[in-house]
């Protein structure tokens, strides 16, 4: 250990920290475990073609169900209307996932009346595509106000 940290000694902290830190996570990154395909038949992510792609953003491919599971978590206790937001753009910095949270075309009367899409992207689960707006709609479910929130952030509740 002291060894591969001697050569950062006479650099500034900062660099120093960065780069010892980066010859000791480098060689760990070789492996990273990616999410097993999908039964075939069953699902139309495009796994394969996205693992053939040179140059294709494999991020999501580490979104394994442990991740998933701790996600679908924290969907369902959400506390507020920025918190969700919060988690709609770390989704994308981390995985790629390009969720919008809006209210529906018709009129809103329940939670499944709140349109949860994503962007289409490879790589993405039916599975995926499927849970997340479910665990997002039960945190509406559990917490109203965020829905009306929601509403009110996309000017319905104007003329009330």
């Amino acid at each position: 250990m002291r060894r591969q940290a001697s050569h950062c000694l006479g650099q500034p902290i900062a660099q120093r920290r960065l780069r010892c830190v980066a010859d000791l996570v480098e060689p760990m990154t070789a492996s990273i475990p990616i999410r097993p395909p999908c039964p075939p038949g069953v699902c139309d992510c495009g796994r394969d073609a996205l693992l053939q792609t040179p140059g294709s953003d494999l991020r999501i491919l580490c979104f394994n169900r442990q991740e998933e599971k701790r996600l679908l978590e924290r969907l369902e206790n959400i506390q507020s209307l920025d918190e969700l937001e919060r988690l709609q753009r770390r989704l994308y910095e981390n995985l790629g996932i390009r969720l919008t949270v809006e209210p529906g075309y018709n009129e809103v009367r329940t939670m499944r009346g709140i349109a949860i899409e994503f962007q289409d992207q490879p790589g993405l689960c039916r599975k995926i595509r499927q849970t997340i707006p479910a665990a997002i709609r039960r945190g509406l479910e559990k917490r109203p106000e965020i829905a009306w929130r929601l509403l009110d952030a996309h000017d319905l509740f104007r003329d009330t």
